[in-house]
């Protein structure tokens, strides 16, 4: 065993349920976390079809600064897991002049 001499410093009966204790504590926390920031775990918990609470992209009903949007593209508003929300402007994308 590599590291047999720990147990010198460290007595056995403190030093195993301390490290399996600490391995269960960080695997909770990750699961916690991870069921916590995910949206189809709610949706398969409640019986939905999955990807039903998840809101991506929904197309704004007012336009962004007249100053700001380009002919010829649409604004977007995004709503973020968190219920912030942002807009984009999504544009076609410019023809160059190079020959593929």
């Amino acid at each position: 065993m590599n590291n047999a001499k720990m147990w010198l410093v460290v007595s056995p009966n403190v030093g195993v349920p301390l490290f399996l204790g600490a391995v269960a504590v960080g695997s909770f926390a990750v699961h916690v976390m991870v069921l916590s920031k995910t949206h189809w775990f709610e949706d398969f918990a409640s019986g939905k079809p999955l990807g039903t609470t998840a809101m991506l992209a929904v197309p704004s009903t007012e336009p962004a600064n007249a100053a700001y949007l380009a002919p010829g593209s649409q604004d977007v508003l995004i709503v973020m897991p968190d219920g912030t929300t942002a807009h984009a402007v999504l544009q076609a994308p410019r023809k160059s002049g190079v020959l593929n």
